[in-house]
């Protein structure tokens, strides 16, 4: 038998680019697979951005005109795409904030695309459909979050809501990751239960990691899935009340000193 029945990597791409023609490049979906910014592999068809003159009617490929900047275009893996921060704004249309967040804080997180690139972009695209879109996302409060987790976006949702700042996500702090961190004042708070752990092992292993954590003299808060779930209000009280503990703790050991 002769031939492959399954394409090789990446196949469906080159593929797609030499059917477009020269200063054809990769876009949306197909370049942020190729960052690997997606949280699941892109399928066909491929994605590719062409000059605006350009005959955009391509079978089985999804073909977008548009005038790229040289900033706009890199090689990967051998293959001509879009940068990082022009996908981003290429994806901001059909994705949903959330997703966008996910999409900016990852890639500021790799150091793939940085604030000050987005903004470029954003400001040289006034008008484009899905600019506005980037613009709220790039001005959340405490800026874009990465998350990893279902129960992570609930809380960041929660906290946002409730006009609490000053966190980072999956932060590391005395040899281990919390799952939000306030540094200044020596407050941690984990998602905790069995619905995020895999077994007796995980979980004693987190009753170490917050006995450790308080040793070192942090204020460890833990909640549920339950209680995010059915007590929201009661999740940010008690968080409140650590947080006002340490600044107050805080404050007395400036006055004493």
């Amino acid at each position: 038998m002769v031939g492959h029945k399954v394409p090789p990597p990446l196949a469906i791409e080159q593929a797609a680019l030499l059917a477009c023609g020269e200063r054809a490049a990769l876009s949306h979906r197909s370049a942020a697979n190729l960052w690997d910014l997606l949280p699941y592999p892109a399928s066909a068809p491929a994605w590719v951005t062409v000059p605006p003159a350009r005959n955009a009617v391509r079978p089985g490929i999804k073909v977008k005109r548009a005038g790229l900047d040289r900033r706009d275009v890199r090689s990967r893996r051998g293959l001509r795409l879009t940068s990082p921060s022009r996908t981003i704004l290429d994806l901001s249309l059909p994705l949903d904030e959330r997703e966008l967040e996910h999409l900016v804080a990852e890639a500021e997180y790799r150091r793939l695309a940085s604030e000050a690139e987005l903004w470029a972009q954003v400001k040289g695209n006034e008008g484009k459909r899905g600019v506005a879109k980037l613009r709220r996302v790039l001005d959340l409060p405490s800026g874009p979050v990465r998350t990893r987790s279902r129960g992570e976006r609930a809380m960041l949702r929660l906290l946002r809501s409730a006009g609490i700042t000053g966190f980072e996500t999956n932060a590391q702090i005395h040899g281990y990751e919390v799952d939000f961190l306030w540094r200044d004042l020596g407050v941690a708070f984990e998602l905790d239960g069995w619905d995020d752990h895999s077994g007796r092992i995980a979980f004693e292993r987190d009753r170490l990691k917050i006995a450790k954590l308080t040793a070192h003299g942090m204020t460890v808060t833990t909640v549920t899935g339950r209680q995010l779930r059915d007590d929201p209000q009661g999740v940010i009280e008690r968080l409140r009340r650590s947080l006002a503990a340490r600044k107050s703790m805080s404050s007395e050991r400036l006055t004493t000193e």
